[in-house]
């Protein structure tokens, strides 16, 4: 069976793209539904170990701006309409997520022998459902499970003894908010075990406005849906095997090991990070066989995949201190942050009603005035009289960071600004 499109992540995007989450959401949520069909099939063979093709997906935005679990379900709904492809809880426990693995063992053969495997996809719309960050054991497992170790993953329970299973293989697409992940997670778990071995896909904003989706899409969407189940079946079918690197491929991956390990990205450059940077290259070899997938039947990773692979995977490094951004900060630091948010949606607001925004977190007027000075001193905000009140007005990155000496005095002064505010 030929397949529909060239490219089946691009053609994905397009699909996908009449909604408003940014476009690098929609690769993502494809990536993952590629993983899917391809389970534990394909590998690159390392002798010591194998790199699979499964991911840990997280889609993090605050609430109500992307429409996280639609995203993710508008790739994980053509998944599941490709036969044989099986999906896991979305509420994760032991006892589930055992009976999914046994649920899930199959076998293919390839090149005379036969392979068993026990592979699952879980989608979750909410992933504090899915996961407890707290519960280590739980956490481990995962940790384990996302490397696809060969052999048998045994698990003693009191109630039924030895529960086996042979060759799992998981891959997770999930949804949360930064708030959750500032609450749940511990900040020495950041960069480490679990977190360096899931692909952060943040967005802060909409790509564009869309109030009715049922009016901008065509007539032709149905077909184009029927298309890519279709390929998705194609991959799942008929790509079974070792993936092997074209010379290339090997010579472009040496240099990037090299460089890598010498020079980190300064945003990086935090050892909460180096768990990630460690599991970089496992990243990208992973995207690279989905990449390659998507494109080809032939299982050879090219130098243009792994080009590839790098820049999408580096592409959501910049983001990484936005979605751990709140981890260990204090109260104050974060309400100062949520009042910077509403002076610039805003652009100027009076001193009275911005007090009004987070009196709830400062009912002294002492704290508040310190956090604004602090705004103020740190070149984010401008502080102005005008007429008998104050107003403050954000500061773009671009414009002036300074503000008028007396406006700073006024700031550290206490009575004016204290007067104001009651």
């Amino acid at each position: 069976m030929a397949r529909n499109y060239e490219d089946w992540l691009t053609a994905f995007c397009d699909y996908a793209s009449y909604g408003e989450a940014p476009r690098k959401m929609y690769f993502w949520v494809g990536v993952s539904a590629v993983a899917g069909a391809l389970r534990r099939r394909v590998w690159i063979d390392q002798t010591y170990f194998r790199w699979h093709p499964n991911f840990y997906i997280i889609l993090v935005a605050p609430p109500g701006i992307v429409s996280k679990s639609t995203t993710a379900s508008i790739g994980m709904s053509l998944l599941r309409d490709v036969p044989g492809i099986k999906f896991g809880p979305d509420v994760v426990t032991w006892q589930a997520l055992i009976t999914a693995f046994s649920e899930s063992t199959e076998g293919f053969e390839l090149d005379g022998s036969f392979h068993t495997m026990s592979a699952i996809t879980i989608e979750s719309s909410e992933f504090g459902n899915l996961l407890n960050p707290q519960d280590k054991e739980m956490v481990d497992l995962l940790v384990n499970l996302w490397d696809s170790r060969q052999g048998a993953f045994e698990k003693r329970t009191k109630m039924s003894g030895n529960d086996t299973v042979i060759n799992p293989w998981i891959n997770i697409v999930a949804c949360t908010t930064p708030s959750w992940i500032a609450s749940n997670f511990p900040e020495y778990m950041i960069g480490g075990g679990f977190t360096s071995r899931c692909l952060f896909v943040y967005a802060s904003e909409k790509e564009k406005y869309v109030a009715y989706p049922g009016l901008e899409t065509p007539s032709t969407l149905g077909d184009t849906k029927m298309k890519l189940i279709q390929d998705l079946e194609h991959i799942a079918m008929n790509l079974a095997g070792e993936y092997t690197l074209h010379p290339e491929a090997v010579s472009w991956g040496r240099s990037w090991y090299e460089a890598h390990f010498k020079t980190k990205p300064a945003n990086l450059d935090d050892e909460r990070f180096g768990g990630y940077v460690a599991r970089k290259q496992t990243h990208i070899h992973k995207l690279a066989m989905v990449l390659a997938a998507s494109t080809r039947d032939n299982l050879v990773i090219t130098r243009d995949d792994l080009v590839t692979a790098n820049t999408m995977v580096t592409d959501l490094e910049q983001d990484m201190p936005n979605v751990f951004s709140k981890i260990g900060r204090s109260n104050v630091s974060l309400q100062a942050e949520r009042l910077l948010g509403f002076i610039r949606r805003r652009e100027s607001v009076s001193y009275q009603e911005a007090y009004k925004f987070v009196h709830a977190y400062f009912p002294s007027a002492k704290e508040y005035q310190d956090v604004v000075e602090g705004l103020v001193r740190s070149g984010v905000i401008r502080l102005e009289q005008r007429g008998d009140g104050f107003t403050l007005s954000a500061i773009k990155p671009n414009g002036a960071a300074g503000v008028a000496a007396p406006i700073l005095a006024l700031a550290g002064g206490g009575a004016p600004l204290g007067k104001s505010a009651d």
